[in-house]
């Protein structure tokens, strides 16, 4: 008898900190969350899937500053371009052409952050999925933000939603200050600093708190 096929099918990424402990620490420690929180439900955040940080970076980087379904098409393509190649991986889009790629629907911009990307993979500085679950936030920071047209931003948003990273804080993110103004009742917009001062009582669990100011918008 043969033993039990494995599933194809990619498993869900699971969150690697206990929500019912973090929502109990953001009600105690800060009574307008807390009533957001009441209002909204339950913590429903769930982790996207990638093999490799190279992967989830390089759908981050076709899809800045384009609308979903002119992102997911050109990122589509390029997705098949490289599994002719071998799969999604920094190996695959080397031996990719410029000519193929541009004709994917990079623009000249990303299709010189995606080579780089790749060559930042290859080098180390961008380290594997099983590496980077050891390394810091700030030290993900540090290294991923080497990567042209990488910034501070798309770390923290894969920080949060790829590696679900439970004390972010994205003070980059407009939303966020959008909702901290909102639920907060603030005049004017919120600088960095003050919304970083005032989630030091939400720590250890910031990212938890910036998912509920971005459910406060939907």
């Amino acid at each position: 008898m043969t033993g039990p096929r494995k599933s194809s099918a990619r498993q869900k990424p699971k969150l690697r900190f206990d929500s019912a402990a973090a929502l109990a620490h953001l009600r105690t420690n800060d009574a307008e969350l807390g009533a957001l929180i009441e209002r909204i439900g339950g913590f429903a955040l769930e982790l996207k899937s990638a093999d490799s940080l190279f992967e989830a970076m390089l759908q981050s980087i076709i899809y800045q500053q384009l609308h979903g379904k002119a992102a997911a098409t050109i990122h589509g393509r390029v997705l098949r371009i490289l599994g002719k190649l071998g799969g999604p991986n920094a190996e695959a889009l080397t031996g990719a052409t410029d000519e193929e790629l541009r004709g994917a629907g990079l623009s000249r911009a990303k299709l010189a952050a995606v080579r780089d990307l790749a060559a930042k993979c290859i080098e180390g500085t961008v380290p594997t999925m099983r590496a980077a679950h050891k390394l810091t936030d700030d030290e993900l920071v540090a290294r991923l933000t080497e990567v042209r047209g990488i910034g501070p931003w798309t770390v923290h948003m894969l920080l949060i939603f790829y590696l679900g990273r439970p004390d972010v804080m994205p003070t980059g993110d407009f939303a966020i200050r959008l909702g901290f103004k909102k639920l907060y009742r603030k005049r004017k917009d919120p600088k960095p600093d003050a919304i970083i001062k005032h989630a030091r009582r939400w720590q250890p669990y910031r990212s938890v708190a910036s998912w509920y100011l971005w459910r406060s918008l939907d």
